[in-house]
């Protein structure tokens, strides 16, 4: 291959496609000379991008971390299926707009042949609304509140940061992060306090992280059911803008078996009766779904939620 820059574009699709290879490999490959792959090498580290080199008879060269992010050589699958994924990100909260800043990119420089196939995809594949379970806005995540949460996570360290309250008020906290979920069109951090053991789940638009600690700290077993299940318990008890607790005339596992269980937490009072405490992001919310449970309940709290049903009823009754 005697074209410089079309060389060194080769050498690079080689180096991401397995984790090393030896000189002669990469020598016969390219249809070159070691010495002219040790060349290549220096060029490319001229260029920022971190190649790696190890001696001996298991030596050979990497792409190591750090410098330039390196180009992305795809095939045409790879491709296609990346415009893909890209124009499905931008339906998530907090990544829309490094999403279609990537995508616009990836279509600039697609070949030709590969165009009309992405341009149908565009025109024949809608993404229906992912929110349809509450009436309020999807909350804006800053990409870089996930960033950060997911390198403390990686890195195993203590993540410093400020909670913003319903009310406008911060709580400082440290905790152990472990996984970020996201739900519903919202980004959720699973995390344990490190001095009195309780695991816990965070909104992360309400997230204002600080510097890394570069803490590391000993990895504790996850919540029953795992991270998943304890985030919907969670979200399902404490985790919305408001809550209700509702006595239903039925038993508690009558209920159990006609909600979602991210819908609330359901307790037995007696044998007919039971307790769903729930939430939503709203009351109005609450009003629309409780009605679908199919069974007659009572108001506990809040009060304010009793008239919303009132007005619900006589709209219903003129109906």
């Amino acid at each position: 291959m005697a074209d410089t820059p079309a060389r060194l574009l080769a050498l690079l699709s080689m180096l991401q496609s397995r984790p090393s290879w030896n000189g002669t490999e990469l020598a016969e490959r390219l249809g070159v000379t070691t010495r002219t792959i040790r060349n290549d090498v220096e060029r490319l580290r001229g260029l920022d991008y971190p190649v790696e080199a190890t001696r001996g008879s298991t030596g050979g060269y990497r792409l190591g971390v750090g410098g330039k992010l390196p180009p992305l050589l795809l095939d045409e699958e790879e491709a296609v299926a990346v415009a893909i994924g890209l124009r499905a990100g931008r339906g998530i909260s907090g990544l829309e707009a490094s999403s279609a800043r990537a995508l616009a990119k990836l279509e600039q420089v697609l070949p030709p042949r590969l165009r009309p196939t992405v341009e149908a995809i565009a025109t024949v594949v809608d993404h229906a609304p992912e929110n349809t379970g509450t009436d309020a806005p999807d909350p804006e995540v800053d990409p870089a509140v996930l960033r950060a949460a997911a390198a403390a996570i990686h890195h195993v360290e203590l993540f410093r940061f400020d909670l913003v309250r319903s009310d406008g008020g911060d709580v400082p906290l440290l905790v152990e992060p472990y996984r970020l979920l996201a739900w519903q069109r919202r980004w959720y951090l699973v995390a344990r306090d490190p001095s009195t053991g309780e695991w816990d789940v965070h909104r992360a638009n309400r997230i204002e992280p600080h510097m890394r600690t570069h803490r590391r700290f000993a990895p504790a077993q996850p919540p029953d059911g795992g991270y998943t299940a304890f985030t919907m318990r969670r979200v399902a008890s404490s985790g919305w803008n408001v809550h209700a607790r509702l006595r239903i005339d039925a038993p508690a596992q009558t209920v159990l078996d006609r909600i979602n269980p991210t819908v609330g937490v359901v307790e037995a009072v007696t044998e007919t009766t039971s307790v769903l405490a729930t939430g939503a992001d709203s009351l109005d919310t609450i009003a629309a779904y409780v009605g679908m449970l199919g069974m007659d309940f009572t108001v506990e709290s809040p009060p304010e939620l009793r008239a919303i049903l009132r007005g619900i009823a006589d709209r219903y009754a003129r109906a």
